[in-house]
């Protein structure tokens, strides 16, 4: 009796060891599966262009490909560099040309993008009650437009709040607004950042406090690196509004998370 009991309990012991053992497989069978799923499709090949000169072609992703029953992709991607952003902050340039950017990059006279100019073409510059008397007031396509258009804390600050620049042309196509976030992450050194779609310009383009987050160096004149950045913006996800940073790390956790987080970023990467 108590030989036919061992055998019994041995007979448990058994099966429940080879019940681990099957699950402890399916479990990574199920992981290397979910590691390998990146369902995505080829939005457009990007001419990217700078001064004029055709620099590389970027293949634009969505994930997933579009259905009926979606409005709008989960999210789009890509890889390129990341030159440095100033526009926004209030001390990005100034007469002396010795602001955190040079003037070049804010346009030229009569032609100004990075600065508020009145009517004669001008720079409008702060004043004593201003961030930074004597400097221009930078600006950034997305902003605060309760606040009066020479105000410099109508825009987006490039020092302290994180955001992507983005061409207009592939923002339409892909159906990225304003205000939409966005995840960087930097693939030399895995650090990652949210961010917010704040500035029409060129493709790979972030801001200072979006660099310091990724480790990247910050100089808006010097800083920058060629390449190993990956994009990935969330198209609606965004009020059309800026937000602070806490806000755009918790707006922008959702979508990032509904989409697969870092584990989906590491699944498109391997494919």
């Amino acid at each position: 009796m108590r030989r036919a009991s061992l055998l019994a309990v041995s007979s448990l012991l058994l099966c429940i060891l080879v019940a681990i053992a099957s699950g402890a497989v399916s479990a990574k069978a199920a992981a290397q599966n979910s590691a390998s799923a990146c369902e995505r499709s080829l939005l457009m090949n990007f001419q990217d262009f700078r001064h004029g000169e055709r620099m590389n072609e970027v293949p634009i992703w969505q994930s997933p490909a579009p259905s009926e029953s979606l409005d709008v992709v989960p999210a789009v991607f890509f890889q390129a560099g990341m030159t440095i952003d100033a526009d926004g902050a209030p001390n990005a340039y100034n007469p002396e040309n010795t602001g955190l950017d040079d003037n070049s990059n804010a346009g030229v006279p009569g032609h100004w993008d990075g600065v508020v100019q009145d009517e004669n073409g001008d720079p409008y510059i702060q004043g004593p009650d201003d961030p930074f008397p004597g400097y221009y007031v930078s600006c950034t396509s997305l902003c605060d437009r309760s606040k009066h258009p020479i105000d410099p804390h109508r825009y987006v600050d490039a020092s302290k709040i994180p955001y992507v620049v983005l061409p207009g042309g592939l923002a339409r196509e892909a159906g990225m607004r304003l205000g939409d976030f966005a995840l960087v992450v930097n693939l030399h050194n895995g650090n990652r950042s949210y961010a917010i779609y704040a500035d029409v310009g060129t493709l790979g383009e972030g801001s200072i406090a979006l660099a310091d987050n990724l480790g990247i160096h910050s100089d808006a004149r010097v800083g920058g690196t060629r390449g190993g950045v990956l994009y990935v913006v969330f198209p609606g996800s965004g009020d059309g509004a800026p937000h602070t940073v806490d806000e755009i790390n918790a707006l922008a956790a959702q979508p990032a998370e509904q989409w697969g987080g870092i584990e989906q970023v590491n699944a498109c990467l391997a494919n």
